[in-house]
């Protein structure tokens, strides 16, 4: 299993640097001052520090992938559970606030986790 998780993250790094431009272009089409742009930003550094989390863990296990030792291991973890706050980010980004999907996008809807809807039109 250690050889596969190496590839993963290999995978991951890969993945993670082509997702990265659109990201970045999509984050400048964004109108400032909106909490979209705020979320953004946080998503974007997030991913960028999980990126170089696993690029720390391969880079440490790269001559023996077969046996990573415990600062691998906290290193790809510490990634997976940003990366699981991010991807959290990510989905407010399209689902709650609509950016790249809807160009009435209400992009200062308030976080999912309020309780409140997404737009002030919304039916309580």
């Amino acid at each position: 299993m250690a050889i596969v998780a190496y590839w993963m993250i290999v995978a991951g790094i890969i993945g993670g640097a082509l997702a990265a431009p659109p990201g970045w272009i999509d984050w400048f089409a964004i109108p400032s001052g909106t909490r979209a742009k705020s979320v953004g930003l946080m998503h974007g550094i997030g991913n960028v520090i999980v990126l170089v989390l696993f690029i720390g863990s391969w880079w440490l296990r790269r001559d023996a992938p077969d046996r990573p030792e415990m600062l691998e291991h906290i290193l790809s973890f510490a990634g997976a559970g940003l990366a699981l706050f991010t991807g959290w980010l990510g989905g407010e980004l399209v689902e709650r606030l609509g950016v790249s999907v809807d160009p009435g996008a209400h992009l200062d809807s308030p976080n999912s986790l309020s309780g409140r809807p997404a737009s002030e039109n919304a039916e309580k």
